[in-house]
């Protein structure tokens, strides 16, 4: 498999379409410019679905890509190595924000196991198990996957992307669940951009006191060693210092992105691996929505590359795709203000020219 492929099969949303949103909106009754980013975000989601005017999204799902990183043996997250799978029974069982959001806002939930370490059984059975591996490797002393796994986890976004598109959902909310997650999407980001680990490393979504922080930018730095051989290639990039849900993921956007499917992004880890599916296709990123602002300094400097301008900035850390999902009915507010204001009956008149008032002293 070659990442690079996708470049040749990923087209921009429709330009032409775009256009004609873009005079629709200037016929409504409201003034252009008045609904702000609104507008257009409207006219993206007009481009994306080729329709003017732009249809409601009825379909909306969240995806989350779940897996362990056996990099958090080393301390570098707030929670416990190899406990991803209790987060997993959180969100399936209603206990956890994205949870409560999507439950609030009847979007269904689908969790798919790339790479949790733990046994089967103590997973729900709502759980997409195609697990790659148990567990990702060290990425700071070893490899996250062998080029193999990683095209297997590649293949298996795909495969999600696949399904998701062809059972009529019309939009994606993705985001991931992890320990230890934000240290390899770090890295990627890293490598990517060019930049030093002390640049990238954040505090993840659970938190960390300032030894957890030097002991995950220490990692960082170790596994950007091993990143930068690898840059040419994206799978081997992946294997090298991503995961088996970061590779999943990663597969899952580009493979969305020749669906023609919008995805809102959520935090530093769909960030990392939409800035590794840019570097496979540069066209990929017009199919992408940035949710939020995590505070993961990576996460700004993916977000800056791809050139996406996240719609909230509401300081939420927590991850699963939480914040994505709050940016969900700001989009559908867009469209449904795109679709259903009605546009003038009578042109708008040019304003008269100002009459020039003659001075006293003339």
């Amino acid at each position: 498999m070659n990442l690079d492929d996708f470049s040749d099969l990923i087209e921009r949303p429709d330009s032409g379409t775009r256009r004609d949103a873009e005079e629709r909106r200037e016929r409504l009754i409201v003034p252009p410019g008045s609904l702000g980013r609104l507008d257009e975000l409207a006219e993206w989601l007009s481009a994306a679905q080729a329709s003017v005017p732009v249809k409601a999204i009825e379909q909306p799902r969240v995806v989350l890509f779940a897996g362990d990183h056996g990099v958090a043996e080393l301390g570098v997250s707030g929670r416990e190595s190899g406990s991803t799978h209790e987060l997993v029974r959180a969100v399936l069982e209603g206990a956890s924000p994205v949870a409560v959001l999507a439950r609030r806002m009847g979007v269904p939930v689908r969790v798919v196991d790339a790479g949790l370490d733990c046994d089967p059984e103590l997973l729900p059975e709502t759980v997409v198990r195609r697990r790659v591996r148990r567990g990702s490797g060290r990425i700071d002393v070893g490899d996250a996957l062998t080029v193999e796994e990683a095209e297997q986890a590649v293949r298996l976004g795909m495969a999600i992307a696949d399904e998701e598109a062809d059972s009529g959902t019309d939009l994606i909310v993705l985001g991931d669940l992890s320990v230890g997650g934000t240290t390899p999407a770090s890295t990627l980001i890293a490598a990517l951009c060019g930049t030093d680990a002390s640049v990238v490393t954040g505090r993840g979504g659970a938190g960390i006191d300032d030894l957890a922080w030097m002991r995950k930018c220490a990692a960082i730095r170790d596994a950007l060693r091993r990143a930068r051989p690898v840059l040419g290639d994206q799978l081997e990039l992946l294997a090298a210092v991503g995961g088996a849900d970061l590779a999943a993921t990663t597969g899952f956007l580009l493979q969305s992105a020749v669906r023609r499917m919008p995805v809102i992004l959520d935090g530093v880890v769909s960030a990392a691996c939409a800035l590794v599916g840019q570097r496979a296709a540069f066209r990929a990123p017009d199919w992408w929505l940035a949710g939020q602002v995590s505070g993961e300094p990576a996460q700004t400097k993916a977000l800056d590359r791809m050139a996406l301008n996240p719609l909230l900035d509401h300081g939420v850390t927590v991850g699963e795709g939480t914040g994505a999902l709050l940016a969900l009915p700001l989009v559908q507010a867009a469209a449904a203000l795109a679709a259903e204001l009605p546009e003038r009956t009578e042109p708008v008149k040019p304003e008269e020219p100002a009459v020039p008032v003659e001075s006293d002293t003339d």
